[in-house]
């Protein structure tokens, strides 16, 4: 018998699992890194090598989609601190090897960091994700159905304590039907979150466009409109049946500007006892599992009123401030629709100014979705100043909008 036939590998051996996560971040493919997380095949707090996947993603330096990883990385759960702890971990090997002075390894310390070298919308996302009242409104809907849409904090901007409060309605058990409605300024993330609602509950949506209604019975016989989704050969009410006693979502939009007011009175059923019938002498549909999402521009001058009245305008609004602007919003909502329908709306949740953080992380968003792949060759410095000179454009009754046409001029003295 050889030698060979004696050697074993020793019991201890820990197999090295498969490095999906590494290949679909260094591959800078984002619907790779989307489907390894979703699939399970790898956690977002896996280290890759020495340092842990959203370390990994932000030190490198050849990826252009940069910011739309590490949103992902960040929405499947990745810990920012995982990227603190490898700084320091680097900083004191340098300081440890090259540096005696104890301020100069601290300057070193900071040009490593690679959260402090990246752009602002990037600095943004993970100073949201590190923040308490993030973690804090997450743990509402942990545990429930709606967990999944705590991933649109890296999919919009802003409105922490809107979030905040759709999370605590969430989180309490019902049995009246769900309807929310999001009022605010244009261009403040209203109809974006209406819109990722249902997909990233990973249910059927049905869009209502309820400027185009006429009469009473048009709401049910209205085609989705949703411009970002194919278009629906199904009436509101083919999909109400389609999807009966079943997790829907339905969103009007521009609720407040139908041709006729009476229209809103079709819903009061539906809202009121989750169930509905579309015409006399039709059985009841029950619509008790639908989730009713309405936007408007109801309350745009107050909310601005109230944002200026605050003691410290320029620094988040905190939760005590955004439950008075909620108190004051609803009656004015209330003349404008009337109380019988605002009586059965569970919460009206207003959308607030951005903060400066929150316009130049708008700003940067814009300035990689506009000039694309040559926004990822302009040197940091550059970048860093054609988002703060398009500040000065920003329109606040215009919002993210005007953001988005100030980074466009910009460009265009630019590139």
């Amino acid at each position: 018998m050889s030698a060979a036939s004696f050697v074993h590998e020793p019991s201890h051996a820990i197999a090295t699992p498969r490095p999906t996560l590494l290949f679909a971040i260094a591959s800078d493919d984002i619907a790779e890194v989307r489907r390894v997380l979703e699939s399970g095949e790898a956690s977002p707090n896996d280290d890759v090598g020495p340092q842990s996947a959203l370390a990994f993603a932000l030190t490198s330096g050849q990826l252009r989609n940069k910011t739309e990883i590490v949103k992902l990385l960040l929405a499947h759960g990745a810990n920012p601190s995982s990227v603190k702890a490898t700084v320091m971990h680097s900083a004191q090997n340098s300081v440890t090897s090259v540096s005696r002075d104890g301020e100069e390894g601290e300057k070193r310390s900071k040009l490593e960091d690679p959260v402090h070298a990246a752009d602002p919308a990037t600095r943004y996302y993970i100073s949201r994700a590190q923040a308490p009242q993030t973690r804090r409104a997450s743990a509402l809907i942990h545990r429930t159905f709606f967990r999944p849409l705590t991933k649109v904090r890296y999919e919009m901007i802003g409105q922490d304590r809107a979030l905040e409060q759709l999370f605590r309605v969430l989180s309490m058990p019902s049995m009246a039907p769900m309807v929310v409605l999001l009022c605010g300024p244009s261009g403040h993330g209203k109809s974006l979150l209406a819109r990722r609602f249902g997909s990233l509950l990973d249910v059927p949506t049905h869009t209502v466009n309820m400027t185009t209604l006429r009469s009473t019975h048009d709401i049910w016989r209205s085609y989705s409109m949703n411009p970002y989704e194919e278009p629906s050969a199904s009436t509101l009410a083919d999909f109400l049946i389609e999807n009966e006693g079943k997790r829907c979502v339905v969103v009007l939009d521009e609720i407040e500007k139908t041709e006729n007011d009476k229209i809103l009175s079709s819903l009061l059923m539906p809202w009121e006892l989750g169930r509905c019938s579309f015409e006399a002498g039709h059985r009841h549909v029950n619509v008790s599992k639908v989730i009713w999402l309405g936007t408007s521009n109801i309350g745009h001058d107050l909310v601005f009123e109230h944002h200026s009245s605050r003691a410290s305008p320029a620094e988040p609004m905190t939760r005590d401030e955004y439950v008075d602007l909620m108190g004051i919003l609803r009656p004015v909502v209330s003349d404008r629709l009337g109380p019988s329908v605002l009586s059965r709306v569970t919460t009206v949740l207003p959308f607030v100014p951005f903060t400066a953080d929150e316009k130049l992380a708008i700003a940067t968003e814009a300035l990689f979705t506009v000039a694309e792949d040559a926004a990822t060759r302009l040197p940091a410095a550059t970048v860093e100043k054609l988002v703060r000179d398009s500040l000065q454009a920003y329109v606040p009754a215009e919002g993210a909008r005007s953001l988005y046409r100030a980074v466009s001029t910009q460009l265009l003295e630019t590139l």
